[in-house]
């Protein structure tokens, strides 16, 4: 199988600061990992696209454009404590949130199987009305909501270590898309609780499994068992966009999760089975050891081009069995 692989030098552009954990050494893992597993020839390498105003305003307030665009063009500073601009920094969240969009064409266009962008800065803490967490645009809320728009049923799958909070507003009362998400609880943006579950239309199309410090692959693999499949299953989606964060890593520096590589490939490989091949779409996320990313990208980019890299084994043995059991309850 082939994976379209939609990067870009100028996202290496995003300059954070030297001390700054979203750098633009985590894009250079992510491309280091993914050679050194061998995969350069299921990957078709894919030009990102700028985002339009008209595709980042249907997921974001006017104000939120206003934003970056006013602190970049004054050569950089910050948005919040966490989200740092360069002067480059716009153009590069919209070449990621525009990768997404150029995923779309080029699958429906047949030209591969999969679609992973190697973007940054991040997208999925950015809500309809906020940049935060080190992310300007949501880029997986735009890619998600284009192909709404166009009649599609949506799954969103989030296995950054951090919920993403900016996805889940997106979508909070849209019944279109379904936003299922992993992450430490609680923990940074505080947000992503068992019984936040959507409102309105939406209602019942946010699942989070909120998991405890230290969990392992077993109980993330159990909660999507038990808890996210009997759910996904019964909206029937028709594509998947992934939020392929990996600082649920055991090594992070910024999360306690007890995650390896060999987890990330089992629960890409679960993942993308509930849609055809040619309707899957990964966005990078987070994930801040640079030996740990990279071994972790790699296995996901694998996982979508239906083969197996695994450089560290799956885990178990940790908490977060009772998330699982918990959510399931809450099924209908």
């Amino acid at each position: 199988m082939s994976v379209l692989w939609i990067t870009d030098e100028r996202f290496l552009d995003h300059d954070t600061g030297r001390s700054h954990p979203e750098r633009p050494a985590r894009l250079s893992a992510v491309i280091d990992g993914v050679q050194r597993a061998g995969l350069a020839d299921a990957l078709v390498p894919t030009e990102p696209r700028i985002a339009t105003d008209a595709e980042l305003l249907a997921v974001h307030h006017q104000s939120v454009l206003d934003s970056v665009h006013r602190v970049a063009q004054a050569g950089g500073g910050r948005l919040d404590p966490d989200t740092v601009l360069s002067a480059e920094s716009e153009a590069a969240a919209r070449l990621a949130a525009g990768a997404g969009l150029a995923a779309i064409d080029g699958l429906d266009g047949g030209e591969a199987d999969a679609a992973f962008c190697a973007v940054r800065p991040p997208g999925h803490h950015a809500t309809p009305v906020r940049s935060m967490g080190f992310c300007m645009f949501n880029s997986a809320a735009v890619c998600a909501q284009a192909l709404a728009d166009r009649g599609e049923q949506v799954l969103v799958v989030d296995y950054d270590a951090h919920h993403g909070n900016g996805t889940q507003d997106v979508f909070w009362e849209d019944s279109r898309v379904m936003y299922m998400s992993w992450h430490q609880y609680p923990f940074y943006p505080g947000t992503g609780g068992l019984l936040e579950r959507g409102e309105g239309s939406g209602a019942g199309t946010t699942i989070n499994l909120p998991m405890p410090a230290g969990a392992t692959g077993d109980a993330y693999r159990q909660g999507w068992d038990d808890a996210a499949l009997p759910a996904v299953e019964a909206f029937a989606p028709d594509w998947l966009v992934l939020s392929a964060g990996f600082d649920a890593h055991r090594a992070d520096p910024l999360t306690s999760l007890g995650l390896a590589a060999g987890d990330f490939a089992d629960l890409t490989d679960a993942i993308i089975d509930v849609v055809p091949p040619g309707r899957r779409i990964a966005f990078l996320e987070g994930g801040y050891d640079l030996d740990a990313l990279a071994d972790c990208a790699a296995a996901a980019v694998a996982a979508l081009a239906g083969t197996h890299w695994r450089p560290e084994p799956a885990t178990g043995g940790g908490p977060g069995g009772e998330v699982a059991v918990a959510a399931a309850a809450l099924l209908p």
